[in-house]
């Protein structure tokens, strides 16, 4: 036992040895722990090669030391892969977290009788080295960047573009090392990994952080460009790609040389970002791979890894630059074609300990089945690495199997197991051709609650490619969603939420949902003591209101004086939605637009149209228009009947009878 459990330690050293590139708010102190520990390899090879039976306290020590570095491993690779933003700003609490796993370390370490153990000097000194280290840096607390932290908090707190200071955006570009392309891309990938891996409950903490991030994005965006109004909405990429604004010219703009694939060299549609960091076609670089090159065509690096991973930053950019030049966005190749695969990334040590996990989903033994489902959904959560090698070695399908049988807890591992492989997007067609969407339906239906929320927070996984959201809607996904965000706890309700807020993007989800009754249940979270769903539920609400039955169904719901509050006293987001659902109310029927009115609605108007977010002014600008328009008759009016009046009195009554002559 002793030599597995030093053979383990060896194992999980090495992994943390292999974790680089830690993110500058925890570097320093994060390479100090990992040197320290890979100094006590010597010490665990020569315990787990010892053939006489070691003291019980220092059995116990090993074990407790394993345990600890278990933690250390999670904590560091998160120091490497996680968000740099939110390494800043919940930097106290990190480092809280990191003080407690090194005093474990020490801990444990010194519980080792390794002096009476028959171990070589140098080794001990080593030992001793290690153990002196990290008491003196228990006593040693490095001072944070409070420049940093302060310049960050400034832009967290201040959601408003006018607080929007260009000299805080440019020193936190430059500190946290975001200033291109691949590195704003790395930073999105980390906060969608924190969003999936919370189950589809990001929290306003990790929202308000990517809205940060696009403060930044926008900057180094356009931080070099010098500004022309005179050309209005296409200045930016007219400055940048010296594209022609004249809307009579028909020449076709030239492609910026960063959106064109290298292999290719043609506009990208699906751009895929290699281990080198370089940006290709996804199916560009699949046939490169699958003619068994194993380096970047660019550089002529070796590739360490084949997984690719999307470029979701320069993916928008290419839909922004055709939007502004007219041009029809690419179309991404539909996700539900199988892609080629490539080599995985992964040891045959790790594939074989996979085959046996899958060995044990098809043995028609609970236990095993139990057992195997829940490993494979901790191994899924952990890489990227795993969720490629888990599906190539043809996890989907089994899982999907058991997403019917009895057991529930097995159920809540095998649809939790398909939520962490849904992170890789090349698994999200898989998954729906392998005919998960029924089980996960039905998990979310009968399951646990648990079980329930992880169904919902997969069906907004998946639902984020567009075939999939037509899919999900027609399989029964929506009323057990709506019952679940009426009736769930509080994770519950935001899994329901943003599976729902994605589905209803598609018409033709958009009936099912006010079928299924999910507006009573929005309008009664808007006005619940809580409120911790109203985001949440205004969004929906603003993508319903533009169903006809979406609409009919939220007047009837008498939604005015709610939506007049929320204008009035809402989050700027708040305020968006808000205006945005009364103006679908007030299209067609004035009584609304009066009864805003009357509400005291055009104060909160003007403000929004004045300080609130794009959208927001738009909505403000719509709803003042039609109330102006309101005004102008209601002043017509009067007129109209005093001169008729006048009219009566100066003219002979009409006859309407012959007989009263």
């Amino acid at each position: 036992m002793e030599g597995e459990n030093a053979s383990k330690v060896i194992e999980l050293v090495n992994e943390i040895a292999s974790i680089s590139d830690y993110r500058p708010p925890v570097k320093k102190q994060y390479c100090n722990l990992a040197r320290r520990l890979k100094l006590l390899i010597p010490m665990f090879e020569e315990i787990r090669d010892m053939k006489d039976q070691i003291p019980e306290d220092t059995s116990k020590a090993v074990l407790a030391f394993k345990e600890a570095l278990e933690s250390a491993r999670e904590l560091l690779r998160f120091g490497s892969e996680g968000s740099k933003l939110f390494l800043v700003l919940e930097r106290d609490g990190i480092m809280n977290k990191f003080h407690d796993v090194t005093a474990r370390l020490e801990q444990s370490l010194g519980g080792i009788s390794y002096d009476k153990l028959d171990i070589s000097d140098e080794v001990k000194e080593q030992v001793e080295l290690v153990l002196a280290q990290f008491r003196r840096a228990k006593g040693r607390v490095d001072e944070p960047d409070v420049r940093l932290y302060e310049d960050m908090l400034f832009l967290y707190d201040n959601s408003s573009d006018a607080a929007t200071d260009p000299s805080v955006l440019s020193r936190l570009a430059e500190k946290l090392q975001l200033m291109g392309i691949a590195d704003l891309t790395q930073e999105s990938l980390a906060l969608h990994e924190m969003v999936i891996s919370s189950g589809g409950d990001p929290g306003a903490r990790i929202e308000k952080i990517s809205m940060l991030l696009k403060k930044i994005k926008d900057y180094v965006q356009t931080e070099n460009l010098v500004k022309d109004d005179n050309l209005g909405g296409k200045g930016i990429f007219a400055k940048v790609y010296g594209v022609s604004t004249n809307e009579k010219s028909h020449q076709a703009p030239v492609i910026p040389d960063d959106f064109r694939c290298p292999i290719s060299l043609e506009l990208m549609k699906d751009p895929v970002i290699v281990s080198t960091g370089q940006t290709y076609e996804r199916s560009c670089i699949e046939k490169w791979l699958q003619a068994g090159h194993g380096t970047c065509p660019k550089t002529q690096q070796t590739l360490t890894s084949t997984v690719l991973t999307p470029n979701y930053v320069l993916r928008s950019l290419i839909a922004q630059w055709c939007e502004a030049n007219g041009i029809e966005p690419p179309k991404r190749p539909s996700s539900s074609s199988q892609p080629g695969k490539s080599a995985s990334a992964y040891s045959p040590a790790e594939r074989s300990k996979i085959d046996g996990l899958l060995q044990k989903l098809t043995s028609g033994s609970p236990e095993d089945q139990r057992s195997a489902a829940g490993e494979i959904r901790l191994l899924a959560k952990r890489n990227a690495d795993n969720r490629v090698a888990i599906a190539e070695a043809g996890a989907i399908p089994l899982l999907v199997g058991l997403l019917s049988v009895p057991d529930s807890r097995t159920q809540e591992h095998a649809v939790t197991a398909l939520l962490n492989l849904s992170i890789y997007e090349n698994n999200k067609g898989s998954i729906v051709s392998s005919g998960a969407v029924p089980g996960i339906v039905h998990v979310l239906k009968k399951g646990s609650m648990e079980a329930r929320e992880n169904a919902a927070a997969t069906l907004f996984s998946l639902s984020v490619i567009d075939e999939n959201k037509v899919t999900i809607g027609s399989s029964g996904a929506i009323p057990p969603l709506v019952t679940l965000l009426s009736e769930g706890t509080q994770r519950g309700k935001k899994d329901a939420a943003t599976a729902l807020f994605n589905l209803c993007i598609y018409q033709g989800n958009k009936g099912k949902a006010v079928r299924a009754g999910v507006i009573p249940t929005l309008m009664r979270l808007l006005t619940e003591p809580s409120g911790g769903m109203v985001d949440e539920a205004l969004a929906i609400l603003a993508i319903l209101a533009s169903h006809p039955d979406g609409k009919a169904t939220i007047r009837a719901s008498e939604a005015v004086p709610v939506l007049v509050g929320f204008i009035g006293n809402g989050s700027p987001r708040n305020k968006e939605n808000a205006a945005a659902v009364l103006v679908h109310l007030c299209s067609g029927d004035q009584q609304y637009l009066v009864q805003a009115q009357e509400l005291g609605v055009m104060g909160p108007l003007l403000e929004l149209a004045q300080n609130g977010t794009d959208r927001g002014k738009r909505k403000a600008l719509q709803l003042l228009e039609r109330m102006g328009r309101l005004l102008e008759q209601q002043q017509e009016v009067p007129t109209q009947t005093e001169t008729q009046a006048q009219n009566e009195e100066t003219q002979p009554p009409l006859i309407t009878n012959p007989d009263d002559s």
